[in-house]
């Protein structure tokens, strides 16, 4: 899927599909580049998600841009997600140090041996995401469930993207056990420091995916061009 991608990300930026063009069809990509269906349209769902393109039900799969600005995950673009991410589940790691119960615990560790032993993308996204309700939910404060429940859709394909990507869930899973350990040891201190370096590095793998187009992209006068 990532070589797909990659492909046609290429392709769409060195202009061989301009902005406005329509993509040749699925069942033609999939016999030029040689991939099965499922794996195209997930790479086309990669390419929508950078702000590339469009799919236009009945019509196909249109370019929009040429540039990568900021990927946008269901309603929500990444640059808001982060952010609100930042100034919800930061404190709320917090919270739930100080507030979870013997139960939370059980729980959250339950969902990580399960998603350590997941290999199957679609069913770890799905608990990750409960992984990080379960988080709000051991902060015993329902305002901060329901707000990751609202972006919990966004997160879902967010947390696709990286993986698909990113090669993220291994990095993710440490990353997810170094949250429960603070929880577990009542560390309000660390359960946030554990919660800032998870959100960091989702950054900064969204990041490394975007920057190609944008280092591919010298400025005027720049001696490097």
């Amino acid at each position: 899927m990532e070589a797909v991608f990659s492909h046609l990300r290429s392709a769409i930026e060195r202009g061989e599909y301009a902005v406005g063009d329509k993509l040749p069809s699925e069942a033609e990509l999939c016999r030029t580049l040689e991939v099965s269906r499922p794996v195209l349209r997930e790479a086309l769902r990669a390419l929508q998600a950078m702000g590339l393109t469009v799919s236009r039900s009945g019509k196909g799969t249109f370019v929009v841009a040429n540039t990568v600005e900021d990927p946008t995950f269901g309603d929500y673009a990444a640059s808001d997600l982060l952010e609100v991410r930042r100034h919800v589940e930061i404190p709320v790691a917090g919270y739930a140090a100080l507030r979870r119960t013997p139960e939370d615990l059980d729980h959250l560790g339950h969902l990580l041996d399960r998603m350590e032993q997941e290999t199957d993308t679609t069913a770890w996204v799905a608990l990750d995401t409960v992984f990080h309700l379960a988080v709000a939910e051991a902060s015993r404060n329902p305002v901060f469930r329901r707000v990751i429940e609202e972006i919990r859709d966004a997160l879902a394909r967010q947390s696709t993207f990286l993986n698909e990507l990113g090669g993220r869930r291994e990095q993710s899973n440490c990353e997810h056990r170094a949250i429960l350990e603070a929880l577990a040891d009542g560390s309000e201190h660390d359960a946030v420091e554990a919660m800032s370096h998870h959100l960091l590095r989702v950054e900064t793998t969204l990041t490394d995916i975007v920057r190609p187009q944008r280092a591919a992209t010298p400025t005027e006068g720049d001696p490097e061009a």
